[in-house]
């Protein structure tokens, strides 16, 4: 029994062998027709042609290895930008806008990409420009510790608010520099105000009213009807000094002359800053009105 299937077995591979063998010369003759060798070329003649066009058409299309470079468009009007990136094809888009005190809207402040750095032709050059109306700012809470206007200047100043002292006023009873309160414009703000929500534009200008320990004001003395040698020694024992004295024609001896008028005029209710000059006017008789007893004081 094992012979026979040894010789079927054998007879089987030489059928293989030989159909084989038929198979891969007919393949052979095929690939070494003349009818493959003309299409095989012309298929590979397309495929170049092809790989060739489609490097060039998007060569075209992407300009590839050409690039153009960016302008510095920082410091230039948004409008003149627009004029200068046309011819280019770049393409300006604002990102982001501030503004900036004493500076023009619209103008540049930053540009991405770089300016002079390389790019392609239709790219987008974001910006960031000047802002035609300043942000509002709303002025922080006074608390415990910000009534004293050194510290609460500080603050302001981070937020672009501009501070001065408008008017000091004497008070004991509170530490130096106590914000009393504070005026925008015209426009009285109180601590209340300021608790409700008060917003300003940023770079404005507030003005305050601190309190101090010592009065830098005096009471305006009366000197009317007083001889020149006594209100002398009032305007200095006063903390005052004397201005322009002005004589008329009568006045012949300044030191015997009487003021029948000053400037600023004396009044029971107000105040002047010290050091400030007192005007007199001169007559040589005492003016009429003038009592009696004031004669030589």
């Amino acid at each position: 029994m094992k012979e026979p299937l040894s010789k079927q077995l054998k007879e089987l591979l030489a059928e293989v062998q030989n159909r084989l063998k038929a198979w891969t010369k007919e393949v052979y003759l095929f690939l070494s027709s003349l009818f493959f060798l003309k299409n095989f070329a012309a298929m590979v003649g397309v495929i170049i042609l092809l790989f060739f066009f489609t490097s060039w058409w998007m060569q075209c299309f992407t300009r590839h290895g050409e690039s153009i470079q960016v302008d510095n468009f920082v410091g230039m009007r948004l409008a003149k930008a627009k004029k200068i990136a046309k011819p280019k094809h770049f393409k300006l888009q604002v990102l982001d806008s501030t503004w900036l005190e004493g500076k023009p809207p619209g103008l540049i402040l930053l540009q991405t990409p770089k300016p002079l750095s390389r790019v392609k032709e239709h790219r987008t050059i974001y910006l960031t420009v000047t802002k035609q109306q300043p942000d509002l700012i709303r002025l922080p809470e006074l608390s415990e510790s910000s009534y004293d206007y050194l510290q609460y200047s500080k603050k302001l100043k981070r937020k672009n608010i501009k501070t001065k002292v408008r008017g000091r006023i004497f008070d004991r009873r509170q530490a130096i520099n106590t914000i009393l309160y504070l005026y925008f414009g015209d426009k009285k703000i109180t601590d209340r105000d300021i608790k409700e929500g008060v917003k300003i534009p940023m770079g404005s200008e507030l003005e305050f009213v601190i309190t101090e320990k010592t009065s830098l004001t005096v009471e305006i003395p009366p000197l009317v009807c007083k001889r020149y040698d006594a209100v002398e020694f009032l305007i200095s024992s006063s903390n005052l000094n004397l201005g322009t004295v002005h004589e008329d024609a009568s006045v012949t001896n300044r030191a015997t002359a009487y003021v029948w008028k000053q400037v600023p005029a004396y009044s029971a209710t107000r105040n002047i800053p010290m050091g400030q000059k007192i005007e007199l006017y001169l007559t040589q008789s005492r003016p009429e009105g003038c009592p009696v007893e004031d004669s030589n004081f």
